[in-house]
């Protein structure tokens, strides 16, 4: 195959499922964590997330809040072919939270909680990777 082939080849379907199933599967994570963290009262979240109680509530709401943009940002537009790019930037923002989340939590002696981000982390870069260079999405045409 000369390589003006291998540049212009289509993505494989496996490929283009995974990708799905990984934005699929981050939405729903991001978007369902951040909206426990946006309306449960902070004694309730402290109980199941003990951060919440040390932390002040503007801190645990803007961590909600970056939740849910992630979880929008890493579908919705690829899903509306609408700025699919803010899917790149989503994944790449969910990535650098779940570093920072790793990080946060084997500081406070939480490794136990730790598998969750790396799972988390390794999606987003699989989508961060696929979407920027692999399978990306083209923008619709008004």
């Amino acid at each position: 195959m000369s390589t003006t082939t291998l540049e212009t080849a289509t993505p494989g379907r496996a490929l283009r499922i995974g990708l799905w199933t990984a934005q699929i599967v981050l939405a729903f994570v991001f978007i369902s964590a951040g909206f426990v963290k946006l309306t449960t009262p902070i004694l309730q979240l402290a109980a199941m997330m003990p951060f919440a109680g040390e932390y002040s509530e503007t801190f645990v709401r803007s961590v909600a809040l970056v939740d849910l943009a992630g979880g929008i940002g890493i579908l919705l537009p690829a899903l509306t072919r609408i700025l699919p790019r803010l899917t790149v930037l989503a994944a790449l923002g969910c990535s650098v939270l779940q570093v920072f989340a790793f990080v946060f939590h084997i500081s406070r002696g939480e490794a136990a909680t730790t598998p969750l981000n790396l799972v988390l982390l390794a999606l987003a870069l699989f989508v961060l990777w696929g979407r920027n260079s692999k399978a990306p999405i083209a923008p619709r045409q008004f």
